[in-house]
């Protein structure tokens, strides 16, 4: 898929926003949406999609993680200065529905160890699911502040009503 706009062209306007940005400071960080026009498509006859796409830059610099471990994940959520919570925790929620909410609007996302994910649903019940935020798998082998970071650097994107073919992301934040 090709684009129309010029390379040059889409370098010179990234440029000539960011210059703008940075002659007047202000007291919010300013975002860059892009937003993409489907041609060709039909919403009544085609099938509605989501899906996600990761930058290479992290446009979310404030984007809340947290771990949801065993004692190794903790252990090394803690030296990494990630939130994190284990099990025991977990437990004290007690499927507690205003408790587990507050869990989900306290983060933007959350990872947890693969012998705990399992046991997340029994533990908390619905509350995260409902909340669209259900832990990502965080295995041993893998580095976590690399998961954080695709976390952290990944959009999603969904077209939900058949009026909308546009729909404005996150691209990156001026700062």
């Amino acid at each position: 898929m090709a684009s129309k706009v010029p390379r040059d062209t889409l370098y010179e306007s990234i440029q000539a926003v960011l210059d703008c940005s940075n002659k007047k400071k202000r007291k919010f960080n300013e975002t860059v949406e892009l937003q993409i026009n489907l041609k060709n498509y039909d919403p009544q006859k085609d099938k509605r999609f989501s899906g996600t796409v990761k930058l290479k830059n992290i446009p979310k610099p404030k984007y809340k993680v947290c771990v949801l471990g065993d004692q190794q994940h903790c252990d090394e959520a803690e030296a990494n200065n990630i939130a994190f919570m284990d099990i025991e925790a977990l437990k004290k929620l007690n499927k507690n529905k205003k408790m587990v909410k507050k869990l989900a609007k306290r983060y933007d996302a959350f990872l947890a160890s693969d012998s705990l994910i399992k046991q997340i649903p029994r533990i908390l019940g619905p509350g995260l699911n409902k909340a669209g935020k259900f832990p990502s798998l965080l295995a041993h082998g893998e580095s976590m502040t690399g998961k954080v970071d695709d976390a952290k650097s990944t959009i999603k994107f969904q077209m939900k009503k058949v009026c909308i073919c546009c729909r404005p992301v996150l691209a990156g934040v001026c700062a």
